[in-house]
């Protein structure tokens, strides 16, 4: 028998500095405080939780990561907040595009301060 999975509840982070990328994040998304110890903060909502961890940050162990948006509408006005922010996003003057070729899914990336390459997108219909 396979196991079934269920949406992302949490992960850790290495990060240079886990109080300086814990505020970038909130600056950013709608994330609370739960815990913050100098070597550890904990940010989250009901949809997930992230923990930054003191250490050497490592982007290429994690090609990136997606949250979905709501829709496309959503997806837009993240895109107008992190441009109003100046998060570099990808593909300047084009930031959102199709998540992968022939996908009806749209998406745009950015990088956070510790290089951590992250998604947002908004889920075709059709697409699964």
């Amino acid at each position: 028998m396979a196991i079934a999975l269920g949406p992302v509840h949490h992960f850790s982070l290495a990060v240079t500095d886990p109080q300086s990328s814990a505020a970038w994040w909130r600056s950013l998304f709608d994330l609370e405080e739960y815990r913050s110890a100098p070597r550890r903060v904990l940010l989250g909502n009901d949809a997930i939780v992230i923990a930054f961890v003191q250490g050497t940050p490592d982007p290429a162990a994690l090609t990136h990561m997606a949250f979905r948006t709501r829709d496309m509408t959503t997806l837009e006005a993240a895109r107008d907040v992190l441009r109003d922010k100046g998060v570099a996003l990808e593909d300047p003057g084009d930031e959102i595009g199709a998540v992968a070729e022939g996908s009806k899914s749209m998406g745009l990336w950015f990088r956070d301060p510790d290089g951590y390459r992250w998604e947002l997108y908004a889920q075709a219909p059709t697409d699964e």
